[in-house]
């Protein structure tokens, strides 16, 4: 398992193809806070807006949650969630990280149940709470991969700083 910065800020995307759960957290408190929820006609569009909150944040890593089926078996949107993350670390020219999102959205719909929020309220937060499941789970477990582009395309096979 590779562990989160120190300090610094972190901000973590639940990727989908429609819309991307952003979460911001201070990797020094363990503390993450939904942020927002991108989406857009296009990807221009879509990392347009991630590159708004990047400049605004300034992170020191990128954390992408990694969709895998329950038993761990990968699926296409496992291999999206990769390219999805290589593609923030060419643009932004930061560290990504990888972690399991098994049942972060469950764990979503429980919080968003337990504060009472239905309907729409909650398709317009859904995405990003994941993403705080997702970056709260990385301070405290770890990421089961890093890429900083020193390895061609496998990202488990890069070193960790």
């Amino acid at each position: 398992m590779h562990k989160a910065p120190a300090q610094g800020c972190c901000l973590a995307f639940d990727f989908g193809e429609s819309r991307i759960g952003v979460a911001q957290g201070e990797c020094a408190l363990a503390i993450a806070h939904p942020l927002a929820t991108v989406s857009g006609r296009s990807n221009e569009e879509k990392f347009a807006a991630i590159a708004k909150l990047v400049a605004e944040w300034q992170p020191v890593c990128l954390l992408v949650g990694l969709p895998v089926y329950t038993d761990g078996g990968e699926h296409r949107m496992t291999e999206l969630a990769r390219k999805f993350g290589r593609r923030l670390h060419r643009r932004f020219a930061l560290p990504v990280y990888w972690a399991d999102e098994r049942l972060s959205s469950l764990h979503a719909e429980a919080l968003l149940s337990e504060a009472q929020v239905y309907g729409k309220k909650r398709k317009a937060v859904l995405d990003q709470v994941a993403a705080q499941a997702i970056l709260e789970s990385f301070f405290h477990s770890g990421a089961a991969e890093y890429y900083h582009g020193d390895a061609a395309d496998s990202p488990q096979d890069a070193p960790c700083p």
